[in-house]
């Protein structure tokens, strides 16, 4: 299981309405091992990104978004990234970020989920995120109270 991690400016980014995440697109970005996402990166250029030669869509599908009883929930649907026509750059990280907002900060940071250890995905392989149970909270990738 990956460990979740979230962006600090992510809390401050929806007290700004940068974000509105049950309609924005949000993606993933892959990162390798030296290159470590933290906690103080606000958006996506403060990160450095492997190649995504080979690398199927990094787009993620909206599952649903809302509140009851005063906790909001957002649930995703897993995202399989697969390998075709060669392998994909080894990577550790995988970073989730609005890829909505065209106003300043553009593309937004929300988390990232660590792996532990360096990953290849060779022709024909995938993997499969599933944003609940790589170690999001309470099922879902976020939830607020």
């Amino acid at each position: 299981m990956a460990a979740y991690n979230k962006f600090d400016q992510f809390v401050e980014d929806l007290a700004h309405k940068v974000h509105d995440l049950g309609s924005d697109q949000l993606k993933v970005a892959l990162c390798a091992t030296a290159s470590a996402p933290v906690a103080a990166n606000e958006v996506l250029l403060d990160l450095t990104e492997i190649t995504y030669t080979n690398l199927s869509t990094t787009d993620i599908t909206l599952n649903s978004s809302g509140q009851t009883g005063g906790t909001y929930t957002l649930s995703l649907v897993d995202l399989t990234l697969s390998a075709s026509g060669g392998a994909v750059e080894a990577f550790q990280y995988v970073v989730v970020y609005n890829d909505t907002p065209a106003a300043t900060p553009t593309d937004p940071l929300i988390s990232w989920f660590d792996y532990g250890s360096s990953l290849t995905l060779n022709d024909g392989e995938s993997l499969t995120i599933d944003f609940a149970s790589d170690g999001g909270p309470n099922g879902n990738l976020l939830t607020l109270q």
